[in-house]
């Protein structure tokens, strides 16, 4: 396990460093660049467009767009929102902050891009369901060029199948059901046992209809828990008002100087640090890039690519530019960051943020937010990892993925607290693996988007002579 652990690490690094997070930028501002700010162009489309609430489908065979972006955002809105940009400010310092909101910028084009392709390069299953993601748009996009193109499509849609595969047990089930159970330990002190069971039927109860089942209960839940949360998140600033001018002048200023208390011989370091941090926790929490949310996108019953890309645009503001931001904004305003004795981190520092204004009521809100974030993120990753593992290994592994699935959600809730300090290691070592691989979606995916981006420009200009031939 040591020497897993090494090897991962060293892979981690690369995934989550430098190289693959300027990629990650470069191919948000390249597309942005192709397509003509499509993130600004089609902004005031995208928000009509979501707030239409077109919540139901006249087919069987597909859900509504509505219903495809709350399941997407049921898995990027997460823990990552709480703990994650937690962690960003806590180890990139406040300037990490501008680095994550520059990052979303760029993101909400990337994922226009992922989802737009998607729908354009979906296909049915022997099922009759429709699929669709990455590793359709790399074997049919590039496989349908025919010659070497086929060969490099495949291998490409296999590796990023694996990748989501494998990623989806630890960051969408059991690190997920973890804080799940941390979150009801924590607010009223509930076994841990006890919160995986009730989770492990809950979640099981909605799988087991499938993608209708999964898209009606997230439609309803996912707006449910961001409002809660962001209206929680608005008290605390309200009672902070003064304080959020210097909060985000100190974060902008930070992100391109040093903080004075530091010698310059560590000022690149300093500014590194945020820009990495910010940019990484960014991704992590809206998932632009990696190539999760299409595979839930492609089965949306929309009349163009493009229109479902909208929903890709409001994904990355609403997850990041919205409530990532107000995350931090609490953090910084109440002070929390600056004045951590204990060195907090991850949904402990936001915990402490959010008691330091409103007390012990501060408590249950973050809790409750916790749980439904983790729950909502639990079913959502679950139809990536089916759409994954049906992709590689054909329709008949459904139900052994159920079970699996559930036995995920038992073992990272409750796992730990049978087998002791080992357990709690082996929790850490599973959620270090499946961040490496969740990093390592994104390398097919952008390569992917860089391919295809010409096919997709294409896609861009019908949907607009079609708009203004009156077709749509």
């Amino acid at each position: 396990m040591e020497t897993i652990m090494r090897i991962n690490g060293t892979v981690n690094s690369f995934v989550w460093g430098a190289p693959v997070l300027i990629l990650l930028v470069g191919t948000g501002i390249y597309l942005t660049l192709l397509l003509g700010l499509p993130q600004i162009r089609y902004f005031c489309a995208a928000m009509a467009e979501v707030f239409s609430f077109r919540k139901r489908s006249e087919r069987d065979d597909a859900i509504s767009s509505f219903a495809a972006m709350a399941t997407a955002m049921a898995a990027t809105v997460g823990t990552g929102n709480i703990a994650g940009v937690a962690t960003a400010l806590y180890s990139g310092g406040p300037g990490a902050l501008v680095w994550m909101l520059i990052s979303a910028f760029f993101g909400m084009c990337t994922k226009f891009a992922e989802v737009t392709l998607a729908v354009h390069f979906r296909r049915r299953d022997s099922h009759g369901d429709w699929r669709g993601g990455t590793m359709y748009i790399l074997q049919h996009g590039l496989g349908d060029r025919g010659g070497g193109w086929k060969m490099i499509g495949g291998v490409l849609a296999v590796l990023f199948a694996l990748f989501a595969s494998l990623a989806s047990f630890g960051t969408g089930a059991a690190t997920q059901a973890n804080s799940a159970a941390e979150a009801m330990f924590m607010g009223w002190g509930i076994n841990h046992l006890y919160s995986g069971i009730v989770m492990a039927v809950l979640v099981g109860l909605v799988i087991i209809g499938g993608l209708k089942s999964l898209s009606t209960v997230t439609t309803y839940l996912v707006p449910f828990m961001a409002i809660f949360y962001i209206i929680g998140a608005i008290i605390i600033l309200a009672g902070n008002t003064v304080h959020i001018p210097e909060a985000f002048s100190n974060a902008v200023y930070l992100a391109f100087h040093t903080p004075e208390a530091l010698p310059a011989g560590v000022a690149g370091w300093a500014i590194k640090e945020a820009i990495q941090k910010g940019i990484a926790r960014g991704v992590f929490s809206n998932e632009a890039g990696l190539g999760s949310a299409p595979m839930v996108h492609a089965a949306a019953d929309v009349a163009h690519p493009v229109q479902q890309g909208f929903y890709g645009i409001f994904e990355v503001f609403m997850d990041t530019i919205v409530i990532c931001t107000m995350t931090a904004l609490v953090i910084l305003s109440t002070g929390t960051l600056m004045n951590n004795p204990d060195n907090l981190t991850g949904a402990q520092l936001t915990l402490r943020a959010f008691e330091t204004t409103l007390g012990a009521p501060g408590k249950y809100i973050l809790s409750v937010g916790l749980l439904l974030f983790a729950f909502t993120t639990i079913l959502g990753w679950y139809w990536y990892a089916e759409t994954a593992v049906t992709y590689l290994f054909g329709v008949r592994v459904k139900p052994v993925m159920k079970v699996l699935w559930i036995a995920a959600i038992l073992v990272g809730a409750s796992g730990a607290q049978f087998i002791g300090a080992e357990g709690t290691q082996f929790l850490n070592n599973i959620w270090d693996i499946s961040d490496t691989l969740n990093g390592l979606m994104a390398l097919p995916n952008l390569i992917g988007l860089l391919l295809l981006s010409f096919t997709l420009r294409g896609i861009v200009k019908d949907y607009e002579a079609r708009k203004r031939n009156g077709e749509l």
